[in-house]
Order: C-alpha cells, then sequence, then structure tokens
C-alpha cells in the first residue's frame, strides 16, 4: 500500500487541474459579453444621435404648431430658413425657430431660401407631408418626418 509524503502531489488533483470548469467559461463569456455590448453602445454615431434629437424636436414642435393652429383657427406654416425654421401664422416668441445641432439642414433645393414649406392647419386633416433633415458635416446621415395627414408627424429611417 503506497502512502503519499507530505508536500508531494497527488495522482488524483492531478486530473483536477487540468483545464477550466463549465461554470469558469460561462462567466468569462459573460464578462466578453457584458464589455462588447459596453464598447458597442459607446461607439454609437454622435452625428446620427443628434439629427434624430432634432428630427424628433421638430415633429414636437411642428404638432404643437397644428394644435395651435386648430385652437386658434389661423392657418400656420413652417419654412426652413438658412439660420433655421420659421412659423409664419404664431408670434416669434412662442416657438424656437432654431435647431439643437448648428450641422443640421432641410434637404432640398429651396431649403436655405425658404421653398421647403408644411402646412399646419388650421384644417383637422392636413395632406400627407413630409421633410428630410440633413447633416451638413456629413451629408450621407439623414432623418425622414414624415404624416399622412391625420396622424402626428412621426420620425422614419430617410429612404433611399
Amino acid at each position: 500500500m503506497q502512502t503519499s509524503v507530505v508536500g508531494s502531489p497527488r495522482r488524483s488533483s492531478l486530473w483536477h487541474s487540468a483545464g477550466f470548469t463549465l461554470l469558469e467559461l460561462l462567466v468569462v463569456l459573460a464578462i466578453v459579453a457584458m464589455v462588447t455590448a459596453g464598447v458597442g453602445l459607446a461607439m454609437r454615431d454622435s452625428s446620427q444621435v443628434l439629427l434624430e434629437r432634432d428630427a424628433q424636436r421638430l415633429a414636437a414642435l411642428l404638432e404643437s404648431a397644428r394644435a395651435r393652429s386648430r385652437v386658434t383657427g389661423m392657418p400656420v406654416r413652417w419654412h426652413a430658413s438658412a439660420a433655421g425654421f420659421t412659423f409664419e401664422g404664431l408670434a416669434p416668441s412662442e416657438l424656437p425657430e432654431q435647431w439643437l445641432d448648428r450641422d443640421t439642414s432641410v434637404a432640398g433645393d429651396g431649403a436655405a431660401t425658404g421653398a421647403v414649406t408644411l402646412s399646419l392647419g388650421p384644417e383637422p386633416i392636413i395632406g400627407p407631408q413630409e421633410l428630410v433633415l440633413i447633416s451638413s458635416s456629413q451629408p450621407g446621415k439623414s432623418v425622414r418626418l414624415a404624416t399622412d395627414g391625420v396622424r402626428p408627424f412621426a420620425v422614419q429611417p430617410a429612404q433611399p
């Protein structure tokens, strides 16, 4: 009968230290997955985020102007301008008239001259209208705002 000397490795302990357990591998995979998700969220394109934020804000402003037009019975029109946009038919201080990001602009040939116009009322049902916002610094980035005339303006992905 063999006895082991104090401090000498046992044969059965060699078999247990040969690799990783399934639990250890799962913990490492979970940590790698969390780090990958964090890096992916941190690397989101900031110009696209700013453009989407401006589009959501403009959708809210257009709906606010549309509601004010219905309440007052006065027609309200939205025009793009070189510095931002204007609401014709409302007092100048009622709604903001500048973009949040200075790179945001309206796509179209007449955007700088105010030829891009949206009619916001006072009728409860307006015709289908759409507007494309682009980033001046990165022209490939765009967001589309549209309504079918019954539903509110909504931000939609721009179609190529």
